[in-house]
């Protein structure tokens, strides 16, 4: 196993080196969960999950019905913002169905899912899963993450020297790229989403392939049918492109900048979580603008555990942390981002060299 150094919090590293191995009865995960599950910090929420999704769906309605209602003006750019936000919720809540923190039944789960995911925002939930399914298993591994693969950015020294393509063109200056590109991370979500449609590993394509269908129809039907060709273009960039820079804030804090691993040994179970996550200080309103996602070392150590209890638990693991020497890392919102931005740009070093050796 190696252990990038490109990252902000090199000291950390040793740590990696586990004392107990595993997630079995005697491992420090184990003794970890049981603290954890005695607090009662593992059991469901579900009158907080109907009030959320309530919300959500009621917000839902009534930005569609706003629409509608304010017909062909320019005021329309401001629906767009709200829809932005909106749907950056409404893909928070399809990331919690689908970690089984609102519903316990797999069934059920997958159905919200399609719903929020592929129906509400375009979104193809058997794609998502795929991919953050492997994210979680292996977080920041750069052979085994499909969310740190050097297809457009580059996330260790070692994938700038070896990249090609895109990655290579954007990689010496992606720092400064990193938030403009994130407006096009919307289109991205949509495009993946179908283009995974012909995947046969892909369940339920004709389902998804349907709800997604629906989605796109709708949406593109009414943005012409109400606006004109102008505003509704105007619309669906505004709407696409903030929706894009708002999901990418939400997931850029809790990686970008920690950690990667490489070969085929890796850190125990814990340790494999906590070294390659970040967490950020905040309050109320951080919590509901990052959907719980700011307590990333507690989501992956607990991956169902419901929103409302992150806070509760964020106590319990970083003392445990503190208890067995395991670093924990967590800093302010605005920190973090200048966290991953410094990494980024460090990593982006041996592209910047060849280019001037050139």
């Amino acid at each position: 196993m190696t252990i990038s150094t490109d990252t902000s919090v090199p000291a950390t590293l040793p740590a990696a080196r586990s004392r107990t191995s595993g997630s079995g009865a005697g491992s420090d995960f184990a003794r970890l969960s049981r603290r954890i599950a005695e607090a009662g910090l593992l059991e469901r929420r579900p009158g907080y999950y109907t009030a959320r999704l309530g919300l959500v769906i009621a917000l839902l309605a009534a930005g569609w019905a706003a629409f509608f209602a304010l017909g062909d003006t320019w005021w329309q750019l401001a629906v767009a913002a709200f829809m932005a936000l909106l749907f950056g919720q409404i893909a928070l809540i399809a990331h919690d169905v689908a970690h089984r923190q609102v519903f316990g039944s797999a069934r059920r789960s997958e159905l919200w899912g399609r719903l929020f995911g592929n129906l509400a925002i375009g979104m193809s939930y058997g794609w998502w899963m795929n991919k953050h399914t492997r994210h979680h298993a292996n977080p920041n591994h750069e052979e085994l993450d499909p969310d740190v693969s050097p297809d457009i950015l580059v996330w260790s020294t070692e994938q700038a020297r070896t990249s090609r393509g895109l990655a290579r063109l954007i990689g010496g200056h992606q720092a400064l790229l990193f938030f403009p590109l994130l407006t096009l991370e919307g289109f991205n979500l949509h495009v993946s989403s179908v283009r995974a449609l012909r995947s046969p590993s892909m369940k339920k394509r004709l389902l998804e392939g349907l709800l997604l269908g629906l989605h796109l129809g709708a949406y593109v039907s009414a943005l012409f049918l109400v606006l004109s060709p102008g505003k509704a273009v105007a619309f669906l960039a505004v709407h696409q492109c903030l929706f894009g820079v708002y999901l990418g804030c939400t997931f850029a804090p809790n990686h970008k900048g920690m950690p990667t691993f490489t070969g085929d040994d890796r850190p125990d179970f814990l340790r494999r979580q906590v070294l390659t996550s970040r967490n950020v200080r905040g309050g109320l309103l951080t919590d509901v603008m990052l959907g719980g996602l700011n307590y990333q070392i507690e989501h992956h150590l607990f991956p169902s555990m419901p929103t409302p209890h992150l806070r509760r638990a964020q106590v319990i693991v970083r003392q445990y942390c503190a208890e067995i020497g395991v670093p924990y890392h967590e800093t302010g919102l605005i920190r973090s981002y200048r966290e991953a931005l410094t990494h980024m740009h460090r990593v982006g070093e041996p592209i910047r060299r060849q280019r001037k050796a050139s």
